[in-house]
């Protein structure tokens, strides 16, 4: 669920005609191969379109469309911060109050210098807690946070040192956002999908977006499918649901934007105004984090967005607050090229699409070979990769991320299907590796490999 883009530049008010936005999608997902089914909304003061292309699955052949449903995954961070912002505003909670307000009695929340982590720090991630909580050990990557447990957060929170003072620099955090959606919905006496469908959907009419599906909605459950576009498991995110739970359609995420955009009358379009006030500076070059959203510079205004992930699905919501236009694509694959391209160039024609993947192929080694990859390489100070052999498969997986399995273009180099990105092996005059190479977005990144 991570959300990382470069600095741009929006170009004005026009998005492009249907056809275009047909002609983008077919491209991506016929001629590519980078999806199964992807639906773009867009939306501006003349009102909404709709373009779609694609299936459920290859053996369903059920076009995809508005009323489509799809894992939106961390653009469920959107929903969160507004339900903060609201409650600001009706005076049930402040920004500054700490966390550990509205936690139980006993439960301790890490603090740094006497300094104790705010709701504004979580919903800015600039907490200082990591990406996701070192103490989840899931059962089954399908579905990796299914089994995170409330009281697992409470233990992690009670053992936590934080690495640097709060507040001093942005790290994207899903545990950030579970924790903040936990505690507002404690602060409330209730839990999170109850307070989100009683603050924000059923408000907005947004019937088609939920957490626990009802059969009507289930029926529209477009499957999931990974870069290889194989079907996968659903998620599910009992603990920190305000992380990446909710499943929504394209129709539901327009009329989030018509609030977001103010074109219809609303009571949450203060809120929402009031969540982009609060800026904290992110990992992107000039770029920032509000309450929730990232805002990106452009040449004549700011482009707020967010996008989402997860196992089987990518998302992205993005608008132009001045020239009130907005975008919204969902797709039901999870693949390297991603949407969020998709999604910025539409709201920004000079902002590029990815470009096609690199073509590798995969050679013949010996399997036996990989037992001098396997272990621990450290990429920084609190981001190691681990390589694992499986069978006949080597795998990897970076700290907070799934297993993904590498595959061999050479007995030295691998390549990622999910994304573009390649991994380069030394090893010594035994086979066995002493550190790693990691190419992707044209950086090459060493990793010497950590002792046993």
């Amino acid at each position: 669920m991570a959300v990382t883009m470069p600095g741009v530049s929006a170009s004005g008010p026009s998005l492009p005609s249907d056809e275009t936005v047909r002609r983008l999608l077919i491209e991506r997902i016929d001629t590519r191969q980078q999806g199964v089914g992807i639906v773009v909304g867009l939306i501006d003061a003349q009102g909404r379109r709709v373009v779609a292309h694609g299936v459920f699955d290859k053996d369903n052949a059920r076009p995809v469309d508005d009323r489509t449903v799809f894992e939106i995954g961390s653009i469920t961070k959107v929903f969160t911060s507004l339900l903060l912002a609201d409650m600001v505003k009706r005076g049930e909670v402040a920004l500054a109050d700490p966390v550990a307000k509205y936690l139980p009695d006993g439960v301790s929340v890490p603090q740094h210098d006497g300094r104790a982590i705010t709701l504004a720090d979580l919903a800015t991630h600039t907490s200082a807690l990591p990406r996701l909580p070192e103490n989840m050990a899931p059962a089954s990557l399908d579905n990796p946070y299914a089994d995170y447990t409330v009281a697992q957060l409470y233990q992690f929170l009670a053992t936590y040192k934080l690495p640097r003072p709060i507040g001093a620099q942005f790290e994207y955090s899903n545990l950030g956002y579970g924790l903040l959606g936990h505690a507002l919905a404690r602060r409330q006496g209730t839990d999170y999908k109850s307070l989100v469908r009683e603050r924000i959907l059923t408000p907005l009419g947004m019937s088609d977006t939920a957490i626990t599906l009802p059969a009507d909605l289930a029926a529209r459950l477009a499957p999931g499918h990974d870069a290889a576009l194989n079907k996968v498991s659903n998620w599910d995110l009992p603990a920190l649901a305000g992380a990446g739970a909710l499943r929504s359609t394209v129709n539901d995420m327009m009329t989030f934007l018509e609030m977001a955009l103010d074109l219809k009358d609303s009571p949450l379009s203060s809120a929402l105004a009031a969540s982009l006030q609060t800026r904290q500076p992110n990992s992107a070059p000039g770029g920032a984090v509000a309450l929730g959203w990232m805002v990106t510079p452009g040449h004549d205004e700011e482009i707020v967005w967010h996008n989402g992930g997860t196992g089987g699905y990518q998302s992205f919501i993005g608008f132009l607050p001045k020239s009130k236009v907005g975008v919204v694509v969902l797709s039901n694959a999870s693949t390297s090229a991603g949407v969020d391209d998709i999604g910025m160039h539409l709201l920004d024609p000079r902002i590029p699409l990815a470009p096609p993947p690199a073509r590798h192929t995969v050679a013949e080694v010996d399997p036996a070979t990989f037992d001098g990859y396997a272990g621990r390489y450290q990429l920084a100070p609190q981001f190691v990769l681990t390589v694992t052999r499986e069978g006949d498969r080597l795998y990897a997986q970076a700290t907070g991320q799934p297993k993904a399995e590498i595959r061999p273009e050479s007995p030295t180099r691998f390549f990622y299907q999910v994304v573009e990105a390649e991994i380069t092996f030394e090893t010594d005059n035994r086979g066995r590796a002493t550190k790693l190479t990691l190419h992707q977005n044209g950086r090459d990144m060493p990793a010497p490999r950590l002792p046993e």
